[in-house]
């Protein structure tokens, strides 16, 4: 009699760090980091940006073809495509997009920045202006998953900074005669949007940055036009790329696979911790779910908890790769004070605070992409209908970038309004300071507005 199957486990690991002084580098290297990085994929994703760059549609057709299965003589997609989408949605989720639509309008309309004026003396005025960029190109992600959240996520807080020209990108798919996901291309149309490109990864990274130009006519116009910034989610081929173009381009962060990190006590229920462990472990099997906890207890009901979550999801094989590879696991501190200093040094995407008082130990931390208080926010809220913005730094670049938010799609701009006497006031400083750096010609340009010597 053959024996009866087991259910793989989950290989959720341990990583001790009590009773241990490390210093700021050593923490960060302590923590659970997926073993490939960015870097690995740059010799890759650099030869298809500059074949897109040298060859353009037909770059983009090779790599539809090569990635996709998909034959396409140009990623536009037909406006004729899109109205079928909309109208092809179901009710449920029409509704759903409609009030994620409005919560995040609301809260992107709250963050845009007033412009600032000052006199700092008489005749002397500067302005602190915010611009919007003339055009941005937006990424949603295909893949393993349907993301018209991410479609949401870019375009509302673009619209909301003032953007006039957004173009959007997202995989073609087979299964859908080669366009993105009819959900993408709906919820697009439901933003007004209505330039969509069907090409994915690091190929519409290239096109998006350098523009692709028309064939044949002579004419010098772009079948896709540059653009100023690209925002969007992604692999860690999209993360690479935007790295890489940027400079020609803005960019928001390295938004490249997802990660979540629970600090949580003894008061945490297990339950929800890995519940919200596995519900962002099945986004894809790189993905990253970190417990830090000071209490053995927890992280042991955790433990079983996930054995049985991670066998019954649907996506029960991913979720096992994601929990049981090297950039997830279990980090026992010595208290909170310490758990604190921990997630400071892993800066997660996503941070959830499960402790007891958690709107107070939320204010102490100094680096996540974003911060869900409680247990009453999980990820998943900010997923989808919170209000803020799911597209956020990872890799630990949440200690020093932000998640996507209206500034993104801004430029402060600085004007300078001074009248005659304002400027003769600070005349001997600026010829001072010029002589000082050995460039005289920078006073000249001020005594020459003046008919008496300075």
């Amino acid at each position: 009699m053959n024996p009866a199957p087991t259910t793989p486990t989950v290989g959720f690991r341990t990583i001790d760090l009590r009773g241990r002084t490390l210093s700021p580098g050593e923490l960060k290297g302590a923590m659970p980091r997926a073993a490939a990085s960015a870097s690995s994929s740059e010799a890759a994703v650099q030869a298809i940006i500059d074949d897109v760059r040298s060859r353009g549609l037909d770059a983009l057709r090779d790599f539809a073809r090569r990635f996709d299965g998909v034959e396409r003589e140009h990623p536009r997609v037909p406006a004729g495509i899109i109205e079928a989408a909309v109208a092809g949605l179901d009710a449920p989720v029409r509704a759903a997009l409609e009030e994620a639509i409005r919560r995040a309008r609301v809260f992107a309309r709250a963050q845009v920045p007033d412009d600032v004026e000052v006199e700092v003396a008489p005749g002397a005025r500067l302005t602190h202006k915010w611009i919007a960029v003339d055009r941005v190109g937006l990424y949603v992600p295909g893949g393993l998953a349907v993301y018209p959240s991410s479609v949401v996520m870019n375009v509302v807080p673009a619209q909301a900074a003032g953007v006039g020209s957004i173009a959007l990108a997202s995989p073609p798919q087979k299964e859908f005669g080669g366009w993105p996901h009819p959900v993408i291309l709906a919820a697009a149309s439901m933003l007004g949007i209505t330039e969509v490109y069907a090409m994915g990864g690091a190929q519409a990274i290239a096109a998006l940055a350098y523009g692709i130009e028309g064939e044949g006519d002579g004419s010098g116009q772009h079948a896709i036009d540059p653009v100023n910034v690209i925002t969007g989610p992604g692999n860690v081929f999209v993360a690479t790329a935007k790295r890489l173009v940027r400079g020609r381009v803005g960019i928001d962060s390295e938004a490249g696979t997802t990660e979540i990190a629970v600090l949580a006590d003894a008061t945490a229920d297990a339950g929800l911790v890995a519940a919200d462990l596995v519900s962002q472990s099945e986004h894809d099997p790189q993905a990253a779910s970190v417990l830090v906890t000071d209490s053995e207890d927890l992280a042991a009901a955790v433990v079983e908890a996930l054995q049985g979550r991670a066998a019954s999801t649907r996506h029960a094989d991913r979720v096992r790769t994601a929990l049981s590879g090297p950039q997830s696991g279990v980090i026992l501190v010595d208290d909170l004070d310490h758990g604190i200093a921990v997630c400071d040094a892993y800066a997660a995407e996503h941070l959830e605070i499960q402790t007891a008082d958690a709107r107070a130990v939320a204010g102490r931390i100094r680096n996540a992409g974003a911060i869900f208080v409680g247990n009453y926010s999980p990820v998943s809220l900010g997923d989808y209908c919170a209000g803020s913005n799911h597209v956020l730094p990872t890799s630990g670049t949440a200690a020093f970038a932000s998640g996507l938010n209206v500034t993104t799609f801004l430029r402060a701009v600085q004007l300078v309004d001074y009248d005659r006497e304002a400027l003769r006031e600070v005349s001997s400083s600026i010829v001072a300071l010029s002589r000082a750096e050995n460039l005289p010609a920078h006073g000249e340009a001020v005594t020459a507005r003046f008919d008496d010597a300075l």
